[in-house]
């Protein structure tokens, strides 16, 4: 009797095991089913470059500090900063009415000596007149004319002008100011190429050439790279920082670029063509071995693989990989070996997110 009751109350309980054995093994196997969305590029070739990466720092080839030769008042000042200027054109004029007075004095003065030249060289009594004062004459002539010609260049000098072409960076004085001799005016700039400084270790020495490309970016994050060649290398290593100066050209006709900035270099160093390429975000380091997630049907398989070159976000795949594959460039973070996936475009990934 108590037999037939416990197998009463057992079979029951059995039975719901085994219902909810069912059901957790329907559940898994549904888990197992899900495939994780990705997005896939095509495994192709292309040219990598190997860089350099280091800083620059910008400077004008071209400056001029523009200074007064002469001292008196400035009446005039024909530009202001930013003005681009040409070499040669005027950019203020200094009184030189002293100046003049003494050019015309010193005008006077050689006529007066080229006069009694002339007149003695005109006299029929040839004797009377002696070597010595002809020689004098002459002598005091040739001083008189140089005076003139300093006394005409100081003249020529009130007219302040630029010497070389470039952009009035910074003005010193203002019309009305009393110019001293040799006082500073302006600073003038030409930023139409710039050079950038880079000091590398010596290392490099032996990887550098003239003509070399190098790639500007005005900042760490800036992609905009401007195309610049090594212009000098500098032969000699500096004992206290083991590092050597190379000098870059850099383009400038945009005018983006300033003189003083600091800015991020990357040297090319080499380029390996009609290699495989893959996104460098596709990679995932694991174990200190970078891998790849390969499709093959409907599963991702991982895959270890080897890099070579890496430029921007290209990345040289030096084996374990072959063109036209299909590779996982987003959602591998969530793959194992062997997952069951769906392939879907940016699209549809952004409306599965909504």
């Amino acid at each position: 009797m108590e037999k037939s009751k416990i197998a009463k109350f057992a079979l029951p309980v059995l039975l719901v095991s085994m219902l909810a054995a069912c059901g957790e093994e329907e559940v898994a196997k549904k888990e197992e089913q899900y495939a994780i969305p990705v997005e896939t590029t095509t495994v192709l070739q292309g040219n990598v470059s190997s860089f350099y990466s280091t800083t620059a720092t910008l400077e004008a080839p071209q400056e001029a500090n523009v200074v007064s030769r002469i001292a008196g008042l400035i009446e005039t000042i024909n530009v202001e900063e930013g003005d681009r200027v040409q070499k040669g054109q005027i950019l203020a004029v200094i009184d030189a009415k002293r100046q003049q007075y003494d050019l015309d004095r010193s005008e006077a003065e050689v006529k007066i000596i080229e006069q009694e030249l002339n007149r003695l060289k005109k006299m029929s009594n040839k004797e009377f007149i002696s070597a010595d004062s002809m020689a004098k004459l002459e002598y005091n002539l040739q001083a008189a004319i140089a005076k003139r010609d300093l006394a005409e260049l100081q003249v020529k000098e009130s007219h302040v002008v630029s010497p070389i072409n470039g952009i009035i960076a910074k003005r010193y004085v203002k019309a009305g100011n009393m110019a001293k001799e040799f006082g500073d005016l302006f600073y003038i700039v030409n930023q139409d190429e710039l050079h950038g400084i880079v000091h590398l270790p010596e290392q490099q020495l032996t990887s550098l050439r003239l003509g070399q490309e190098a790639q500007v970016f005005s900042n760490q994050q800036s992609k905009n790279a401007i195309h610049a060649k090594v212009l000098r290398i500098s032969p000699v290593v500096d004992p206290q920082s083991g590092t050597f100066k190379v000098t870059l050209a850099v383009p400038n006709q945009d005018a983006h670029l300033k003189a003083g900035m600091f800015t991020r270099v990357e040297l090319k160093y080499d380029t390996h063509e009609n290699v495989i390429t893959v996104p460098y975000s596709a990679l995932i380091n694991q174990d200190n071995k970078q891998a790849l997630y390969v499709i093959d049907g409907t599963n991702a398989n991982r895959r270890e693989v080897e890099i070579g070159y890496r430029e921007g976000d290209s990345v040289e795949v030096v084996s374990g990989l072959k063109p036209g594959e299909q590779v996982v460039t987003r959602g591998q973070q969530n793959l194992k070996d062997q997952s069951l996936v769906e392939v879907i475009t940016p699209l549809d990934l952004a409306s599965a997110k909504n």
